[in-house]
């Protein structure tokens, strides 16, 4: 069943015992911010905070913040099952007999029928706010040392010279009731498209959309794909759209909350410091600002956010629901992939686990070099890279087959290229120096003459026999 706005997803995590509603008010201003952190670190329900203070809207935070929650969300038992889904659909490849056109045709209609549908009305403007004021909505301040208050789960809508939509997620820091900061880093669409913008750029950011939609903004898609289109697919049902009232955008019709303006040429302010998803501030700097024209919204509007910081946070299972949906289209690329994990300690840009199928010499450094060039897989600053049988997501493996496989004056790679815009450990913001580990089993071609060891494992037969009489032994594990 198709999740086409946020009240059903609400619904939907109350029946599954995945939310808890907070009847007892609460500051927006670091205290739901304190509360959720608790209760993400100790893997606990999404949070309805049903009367934060000085604002009529209840908030809705931790929606994404379990694997489980992350499925449901994307409409699959599990993520692994949403990729294969998503993979099936980008097997595009020329076919061949009569079944092979046959399928491809069925796989054609899924994407068109993922299409987002234009409507006349929609229910994020059955209330257009006279005077368009931010200090109705609760902003939270999440971290002591934050500049200000922060919009932190938008979706914010823009177009390139050529009218093509593009929606990215990019904090906003509230400045006053008009104007927000708009933060959005070199690397990213939005930016690109103020860049070869006029002098002034039309902008909509939608906050409590459907699960999906708030997904897909967050998905590193190919430029010029519509993030609506996969926000279709994922859940079942297009994405409806209903035009803005004061700027020339498309917003999803059934979002809780749009907010309408602009950002200009030639306009920054200083925007930050900003409790990330690193574990520490970003830095201050200099962003342009967005002046708002319009506020409309749902009647009784929930307003969803959520909370960055030391991980395990929300972010982290949706960066994991990234991992696992494109790494189909990263096979694609390169076959020779088995599979991959970002570690939630390297945020997603600092640490790669990947293990692949080796079948020549230094093949482990193509595809260091081949992670580097590739989207926004070339900010990953340690490439790890291990054996086709090695379990990448067992950490405790991996760093066993580093610290053993490793030499250090031949495994290792060094080379620079760009960073992420959040790392602070470069002398230099946005680019510096990468490490590219070889932990895999090494041949003589490589240089490699001794003789390699095998690895110590018990027979299957004395295997299948202890697990046989395992309850005779009398052993509580």
């Amino acid at each position: 069943m198709a999740i086409d706005d946020l009240r059903q997803f609400i619904e939907l995590l109350e029946r599954e015992g995945e939310l808890a509603r907070i009847d007892a008010p609460v500051d927006p201003e670091l205290e739901i911010s304190e509360i959720t952190d608790r209760v993400s670190k100790a893997h606990g329900p999404a949070l309805l905070f049903k009367h934060p203070r000085a604002a009529a809207m209840p908030v809705l935070i931790n929606q994404f913040g379990s694997m489980r929650r992350t499925s449901l969300a994307l409409g699959g038992k599990d993520l692994d099952s949403v990729a294969s889904r998503l993979g099936e659909l980008l097997k595009l490849e020329l076919p061949q007999g009569l079944m092979e056109k046959v399928r491809a045709l069925g796989k054609l209609k899924g994407l068109a029928d993922s299409a987002p549908r234009m409507v006349k009305k929609g229910a994020c403007q059955e209330v257009v706010m006279k005077e368009p004021n931010l200090d109705a909505l609760p902003v939270l301040k999440t971290w002591p040392g934050d500049g200000g208050p922060f919009i932190t789960l938008p979706v914010v809508f823009t177009k390139d010279p050529q009218g093509r939509r593009n929606a990215g997620m990019y904090r906003m820091q509230k400045f006053d009731s008009r104007t927000t900061g708009m933060h959005w880093h070199v690397h990213k669409d939005g930016a690109e498209n103020f860049r070869s913008s006029g002098e002034r750029m039309e902008v909509a950011a939608a906050i409590g959309t459907d699960p999906a939609t708030t997904y897909a903004a967050t998905a590193p898609l190919p430029k010029g794909m519509d993030e609506m289109v996969l926000a279709g697919f994922l859940k079942g049902s297009p994405v409806r759209m209903v035009k803005c009232l004061t700027v020339d955008m498309e917003v999803p019709a059934t979002a809780e909350i749009i907010l309408e303006g602009y950002v200009k040429k030639g306009e920054l302010r200083r925007e930050g410091p900003f409790g990330d998803h690193t574990g520490y501030y970003s830095l201050p700097d200099d962003y342009p600002v967005f002046h708002l024209t319009a506020i409309t919204h749902r009647q009784n509007p929930v307003y969803a956010t959520t909370i960055v910081g030391k991980p395990p946070m929300e972010d982290c299972y949706l960066g994991k629901a990234t991992e696992r949906l494109f790494l189909p289209l990263l096979k694609m690329s390169l076959p020779e992939m088995a599979d991959m994990n970002l570690p939630l300690e390297g945020v997603f840009h600092n640490c790669a686990i990947i293990s692949i199928k080796k079948s020549y010499p230094m093949h482990a450094r193509k595809m260091m070099n081949a992670v580097w060039g590739l989207g926004m897989l070339s900010l990953t600053k340690f490439v790890v890279i291990v054996d086709e049988h090695v379990d990448v997501h067992n950490e405790s493996e991996v760093a066993w087959r580093v610290f053993n496989n490793v030499d250090p004056g031949r495994d290792i790679l060094l080379s620079e290229g760009p960073l992420d815009a959040l790392d602070h450990s470069s002398p230099t913001a946005g680019y510096g120096a990468k490490m590219g580990i070889d932990a895999t089993k090494k041949w003589p071609e490589e240089g490699h003459q001794r003789q390699w060891p095998d690895d110590i494992e018990m027979s299957a037969g004395v295997k299948e026999l202890v697990d046989r009489r395992w309850d005779e032994y009398g052993i509580n594990l």
